[in-house]
């Protein structure tokens, strides 16, 4: 008789109206059994539908987000939570078919494997190009393509990963092995992990979703899953609001790097790589080759920003850098300081 581990499903919402109906909803439509699960929303003081839609979809908890940040939303979340398994849904992530829950929790019949993820995005014609993009980019952000450090297939690299990860093939899944401490960004976007993982790692206040496998990995706890299927992101719809996310990204990175409170070993990533992807962008022709590369791949118009996104990532990134080495000292964007220290 097949087993079907409680699982508690944690998403963290702030002003998230435009996506979490769909996300619901295909949570709603899975096979898993309606008593092996609980959804519990951690939400940051949403002024939209947010709770609205949540209450409609008969949400077993909805719990504060003092902090705001999504971090701090999936800490509070867990802390909530009953199962034996964890899975981190975003609110713009949507489980593409009914089984999909029953697919990421099979690795755990391996007792050696702790969490499980996804090994690609899910592309559909109908969302938006932008969101397309990044989709068969296979990662958020396209500095991570030229530090080989992702963990989504990419039509541009036709892998999953650049990093040379031990990896067993288990017909659903394929098995990690990350003794040799190399750490792909696993974490995000439809992480699946047992309970007991938090034992080895830091958590609280702030679940920093990629710096989670690395901390396991000090303690010896190295078998992950890639599971052969894939989540759809629905990232962001306009430039200017990935413009605004990398900003986002980086600020926060450079505060929570500053403090001490990241985990993440980018070091082990390959360095040069900011160097060549500063020179790709500047002088476009790396760009374009990467571009008619992915298309070949999957032919779609989408392709056409991947010039703007990393011409905008570079500005962003160098801008923050910029003010960090004359001084100026890092803050989170768009926050309430008071309420995170």
């Amino acid at each position: 008789m097949k087993s079907f581990p409680f699982v508690s499903i944690v998403i963290p919402t702030l002003n998230s109206g435009k996506t979490l109906e769909e996300c619901l909803a295909a949570i709603r439509s899975q096979e898993y059994p309606p008593n092996s699960y609980e959804i519990i929303i951690a939400d940051a003081g949403s002024t939209d539908d947010t709770k609205r839609i949540a209450e409609a979809f008969n949400i077993d908890k909805i719990v504060f987000n003092e902090l705001k940040t999504g971090a701090a939303g999936k800490t509070v979340g867990i802390k909530e939570s009953k199962g034996e398994i964890i899975a981190l849904i975003d609110s713009d992530n949507i489980m593409p078919f009914p089984t999909w829950l029953e697919m990421m929790v099979e690795p755990f019949e391996d007792e050696e494997i702790m969490g499980s993820e996804p090994v690609s995005f899910t592309w559909r014609k109908g969302d938006h190009p932008l969101i397309r993009y990044f989709t068969l980019l296979g990662m958020n952000d396209p500095v991570c393509l030229f530090l080989g450090n992702y963990d989504r297939r990419s039509a541009i690299t036709n892998r999953w990963t650049n990093m040379r990860v031990k990896q067993e093939d288990k017909g659903n899944y394929l098995k990690l092995n990350l003794s040799d401490h190399r750490y792909p960004t696993i974490g995000a976007n439809g992480f699946v992990f047992r309970k007991k993982l938090l034992d080895y790692v830091e958590w609280s206040p702030y679940f920093f979703d990629i710096d989670i496998v690395p901390q396991a990995g000090l303690k010896d706890i190295n078998c992950f899953a890639k599971v052969k299927c894939g989540i759809v992101h629905l990232y962001c719809t306009k430039l200017s609001n990935f413009k605004n996310k990398q900003e986002r990204r980086i600020k926060d990175f450079l505060y929570f790097s500053a403090t001490k409170e990241r985990k993440y070993p980018w070091k082990t990533s390959n360095q040069f790589g900011i160097i060549l992807f500063s020179l790709s962008t500047v002088t476009l022709l790396p760009l374009i080759v990467q571009s008619v590369i992915g298309f070949c791949r999957k032919p779609d118009i989408c392709w056409l920003y991947h010039i703007p996104v990393c011409w905008i990532t570079l500005f962003v990134y160098a801008k923050e850098t910029i003010k960090k080495f004359i001084g100026i000292k890092p803050e989170i964007k768009d926050r309430d300081l008071a309420k995170v220290k």
